[in-house]
């Protein structure tokens, strides 16, 4: 008995597309489908609410839940750029659907979330998916996993075409503009998560004896700059190359480990260096005492790293099918085509009905803590 499809349709008519790719989606499952989520790029804000809406009423009772996004995954193909929609449904018996809504709300001197449902003990998963321009994904993610009772969470950041004011959330026949939305997946049928942040270690491990916020001032004693100096200058031709690419800082997740190596860091970006001020400024908080190294992202790195943390998860469990939020800088600007993400997941766990789409900002676990990640790959996994 089929309980999964997936199906991606492209066209100049979005609301045509999602019409096809809904239906060739809910023909592949026997029975109706209690979820369906669905992703739409289109260079029009206002046809991708049609199409999204479209969706939604043609998913019958199901739990529905889709944002617009630059890039879709489905039906074994990413496409990027133009317009697209990827509708992803699944039949669910015995699991339990929880859809919510979150906005923000002055208290004080900063913004609170509000709208969160607490978890209940059969809860597996949360699904989320936000709008990155208004909604605090990095500093929400970061408190859920305290708040939430290490419930994990699994998304992305949703984007459009045209940027900040293209972006819409849809959830249970409702489009918002604004904030996040997500559905809580309870009980048997979800087998976990693969995060593969795909980067490679450059350098020593080094210990921030100077921050402040976002600023790295001092690594071991020295000032970050001139750090970032030395290790360029000793770098081969290929890994300087990629680092003037772009550049990464990986954060230990687990500073009592006796070794830091690959996949044990949580990647940020290098957003910039002050020579002047001796700094780097980095996408993320930095703290004093923690241990970080300087980190490339390459193709075959972020390859290699997928194939071998999804061969480890298909070993030890049989995967029906899988969301997949693969940042938006691993469809073709980094690899040959923008596919490789979705194959490599159908081709390693041999789970065809995968779909998702290419987000600003992927949110997954890593070391059991929740976090907004960049260029990776997060697979939400369904049992068959």
């Amino acid at each position: 008995m089929a309980r999964f499809g997936d199906a991606l349709t492209t066209g100049a008519d979005l609301v045509n597309a999602a019409e096809r790719a809904v239906l060739q989606a809910l023909e592949q499952v026997d029975g109706p489908a209690d979820l369906v989520c669905f992703f739409v790029s289109g260079e029009d804000p206002e046809e991708v609410t049609l199409a999204g809406t479209r969706v939604m009423e043609l998913s019958g009772g199901a739990v529905t839940l889709g944002c617009s996004a630059t890039g879709v995954i489905g039906g074994g193909r990413g496409v990027e750029g133009q317009g697209a929609v990827s509708v992803w449904c699944a039949r669910l018996p015995g699991v339990e659907l929880t859809p919510f809504w979150l906005d923000t709300m002055v208290e004080g001197d900063h913004l609170a979330v509000v709208g969160m449902r607490e978890p209940s003990p059969n809860d597996r998963v949360g699904i989320l998916l936000t709008n990155p321009y208004e909604f605090p994904t990095q500093a929400f993610v970061r408190e859920t996993t305290a708040a939430l009772g290490g419930l994990p969470l699994v998304g992305g950041m949703a984007d459009g075409l045209r940027g900040e004011g293209s972006v819409r959330l849809f959830c249970e026949g409702e489009v918002a503009l604004n904030g996040a939305v997500g559905v809580l997946v309870g009980g048997d049928g979800v087998l976990g998560t693969v995060v593969s942040q795909g980067c490679r270690p450059i350098g020593p491990n080094m210990t921030v004896t100077k921050a402040e916020g976002n600023l790295v001032m001092e690594l071991a004693g020295v000032n970050a700059y001139e750090r970032l100096e030395s290790l360029v200058e000793r770098l081969s031709d290929e890994d300087r190359e990629l680092a003037e690419q772009g550049l990464h800082l990986g954060i230990a997740v687990d500073e009592y480990a006796d070794h830091h190596e690959q996949g044990d860091f949580l990647i940020r970006s290098l957003v910039s260096a002050d020579e002047e001020l001796g700094a780097l400024t980095i996408g993320d908080m930095v703290e004093v005492g923690q241990t970080v190294r300087f980190q490339v992202h390459d193709a075959d790195t972020a390859d290699e790293d997928l194939a071998r943390r999804l061969a480890e998860f298909g070993a030890e469990h049989a995967v029906g099918a899988g969301l997949l939020f693969s940042g938006d800088g691993r469809g073709a600007s980094l690899f040959p085509r923008a596919d490789h993400d979705v194959l490599s997941v159908r081709r390693t766990l041999g789970a065809a009905p995968v779909a998702g789409f290419f987000a600003a900002g992927e949110i997954g676990p890593v070391s059991g803590a929740n976090h907004v990640q960049g260029f990776t790959a997060c697979l939400l996994a369904f049992a068959p």
